[in-house]
């Protein structure tokens, strides 16, 4: 008769502690992560508005581009706002009971989007200025940011139609 013996883990935790620990721990670097990132983009705004009002108030010449620089100032941090708020919404809940695929396309689509604008504003503030510097042979920089964000997008419905029966 073979008899096995079973041995203990040396640290035994039972496993409704250990998820409850687990689940803690995640949540507080999600919190962490999210001040962060909101933090980041307050900074942001705040030197956007700074910018905008410096600028003005110092008599450039360039009245669009110093809008053009404050929106794209704007954009990033709403783009890092949105990664902050995606962070806090996503890992601070309980991951029972709820579609798990849903929260990941409602996230990704958000922050992608954001992404995306802030790609495009960023290569029309590329054109804008070479093209006042006239300086033509430089454009093939915000040319391939386009391209880059037109591949974004692209991934993105991709990405979208291949999880569209998950989320149910």
């Amino acid at each position: 008769m073979d008899t096995e013996e079973v041995t203990e883990p040396l640290f035994s935790v039972p496993d409704s502690r250990f998820a409850a620990l687990r689940f803690r721990m995640k949540m507080m670097m999600a919190l962490l992560f999210s001040i962060i990132f909101k933090c980041i983009s307050a900074t942001l705004v705040i030197l956007g508005i700074y910018q905008f009002f410096h600028s003005v108030a110092g008599g450039e010449n360039e009245f669009i581009s110093v809008i053009v620089k404050s929106v794209n100032t704007f954009v990033i941090a709403l783009a890092i706002f949105e990664l902050g708020t995606g962070v806090g919404k996503e890992y601070t809940v309980s991951d029972e009971g709820e579609n798990i695929y849903h929260n990941i396309r409602r996230t990704i689509t958000r922050f992608v989007g954001t992404v995306c604008i802030a790609l495009v504003l960023e290569a029309l503030i590329m054109i804008i200025k070479y093209s006042q510097l006239e300086l033509a042979g430089n454009l093939f920089y915000p040319v391939g940011i386009l391209l880059g964000g037109s591949a974004l997008l692209v991934a993105l419905g991709i990405f979208l139609k291949l999880t569209r029966g998950h989320t149910e």
